[in-house]
């Protein structure tokens, strides 16, 4: 159902039977009876459609045609959702977005227009938006919008008034991150953001815990006894993976002998992790934005929607996001509405505080896991420790994880470990806290399946970030002194440390 006319709106109850659930997200009455929605629109038929649609599903709704008319009304009423018409004719949209941030600055806008392009919604997430409303949409599109927006003001309604989380460290099992402050800000992020419904974009590398604190995220939320479904969109080809997360109808192609659910479903009221999302190949990028926009899934074959689904949506990829953006690896609008709270872990390299803490936790977990109660747990010796501290860790914490277990299970009670027990450590993290690396070891770090440009890039983009750790660290982070010896200036040297995600806190005597 498209809203063009207020006569069309009779049709939602059948079109909300044949999609599934209701899409105002298990909200109470009493909940939604607390939200006060201001419409902005030059038309007519949308101000009456959108009123009668949210009206009937129980929110407190408002409309006006005349910007300076809904300026006045935010001026004297407390809306807490704004839907905004891009072109106005006295005015455009993203005007009265400003003033809506300025004079309710905790109100969530919803920005709708006729011309939708990839360009305009990136426009307006950057320009602070909560999200973008294509026209035409149906009322389904509509109340899980509202919907969504309407369960994060209640989210954070009563988050205001809890006593906030203080996140050390996360253990459950053996899924502990550190304690280095940087952790503690991206623990500490996690928990804030955890009780609502924001889409959260983690970036780092390869083993840093992108998925622990995308699970800690769905343990803390209101979702936690529904489903946490992971899909690491690197390990399958784009045909498997559509299939794997829409599901697909009988018949659709070669095999496909019965109707089956995509992951997207099995979701439903849970967490969907997209691990590595810049591998998603493009064509299917673009059909999960519209899963983001509208909550339908239509699953690989069908011809018409099949179900209306409701999950929170957490992002990872270990590629530096702006860079897969300028390489056209990822969608401008995707991204944006993906990454509305952002959380970057840096490399275990750059926090050598968290590496004791991290050892001594798994030591003690592998021994448990491995060997019957009642037998001493094996020390490492001082000179193990230390080589282990110095240790580059190119596979971050997983790497140190796996070691760890490796000396553990072959360890005898209450023995000593000595460093002598450490070749299985890899060269390339040995190399990294001294002397340069061989030309082999770069070598051997290049992906020759790689394009010649990419492998090329990649092997650049190793080396300055080696570099820049070794000259930063010679001079005990004193970046003057840094610079004059690398030969660049002080700009260029924070540039590159930045674009590197390197502190020089990290390298500080």
């Amino acid at each position: 159902m498209i809203i063009e006319s207020p006569e069309l709106v009779d049709e939602i109850a059948v079109e909300d039977a044949s999609l599934g659930e209701s899409s105002a997200f298990l909200l109470s009455a009493e909940d939604r009876a607390t939200i006060r929605v201001l419409v902005i629109d030059d038309e007519q038929t949308i101000l009456d459609s959108c009123e009668s649609v949210l009206t009937t599903e129980g929110y407190q709704v408002t409309v006006e045609r005349r910007a300076d008319e809904a300026l006045q009304r935010l001026a004297s009423s407390k809306f807490e959702i704004v839907i905004i018409d891009q072109n106005m004719p006295q005015t455009n949209g993203f005007d009265i977005l400003d003033e809506v941030r300025r004079r309710r600055p905790n109100a969530l806008s919803l920005m709708m227009t006729g011309h939708a392009t990839p360009e305009a919604s990136v426009r307006a997430m950057q320009a602070g938006a909560w999200e973008y409303l294509p026209k035409p949409f149906t009322a389904t599109q509509l109340l899980v919008l509202i919907g969504r927006a309407a369960h994060t003001l209640v989210r954070m309604r009563t988050l205001a008034g809890e006593s906030q989380k203080e996140g050390v460290l996360i253990d459950k099992e053996v899924r502990i991150l550190g304690v280095s402050a940087s952790m503690r800000d991206a623990v500490n992020t996690a928990l804030k953001v955890a009780g609502t419904d924001a889409s959260v974009f983690i970036t780092g590398e390869s083993g840093t815990g992108k998925e622990i604190i995308a699970q800690c995220i769905h343990a803390e939320s209101r979702r936690s006894r529904k489903p946490f479904v992971a899909v690491n969109c690197a390990a399958l080809p784009g045909e498997l993976l559509e299939s794997e997360m829409f599901g697909h109808k009988r018949g659709a192609f070669t095999g496909a002998v019965r109707d089956k659910a995509g992951l997207l479903e099995i979701a439903h009221q849970g967490t969907f992790f997209l691990d590595e999302l810049a591998e998603m190949p493009m064509p299917l990028q673009a059909k999960l934005l519209r899963v983001l926009q509208d909550g339908v899934v239509r699953r690989v074959g069908s011809e018409k929607a099949d179900a209306v689904v409701d999950v929170r949506f957490i992002s990872a990829t270990n590629r530096v996001a702006e860079d897969a953006l300028e390489q056209g690896m990822l969608r401008h609008d995707l991204y944006y509405r993906l990454r509305v709270v952002p959380i970057h872990l840096p490399p275990l390299r750059e926090r050598p505080e968290d590496i004791p803490v991290l050892i001594t936790r798994f030591v003690e977990h592998f021994w448990r896991r491995h060997q019957p109660p009642g037998k001493v747990t094996p020390r490492l010796a001082p000179e193990t420790l230390d080589a282990l501290v110095r240790y580059r860790w190119p596979g971050n914490v997983r790497e140190l994880q796996n070691v760890i277990e490796h000396l553990v299970v072959l360890s005898d009670p209450d023995e000593i470990i000595d460093a002598d027990r450490l070749s299985i450590l890899s060269e390339e993290g040995s190399n990294g806290g001294g002397s340069s690396q061989s030309a082999q070891g770069f070598a051997s770090s290049v992906n020759f399946r790689d394009a010649f440009h990419d492998a090329k890039q990649g092997l650049v983009d190793r080396f300055e970030r080696e570099y820049l750790a070794q000259v930063v660290a010679r001079t005990g982070g004193n970046m003057s002194e840094a610079a004059r010896q690398a030969g660049i200036d002080r700009t260029t040297l924070y540039r590159l440390m930045e674009k590197h995600r390197l502190s020089k806190d990290a390298f500080s005597a």
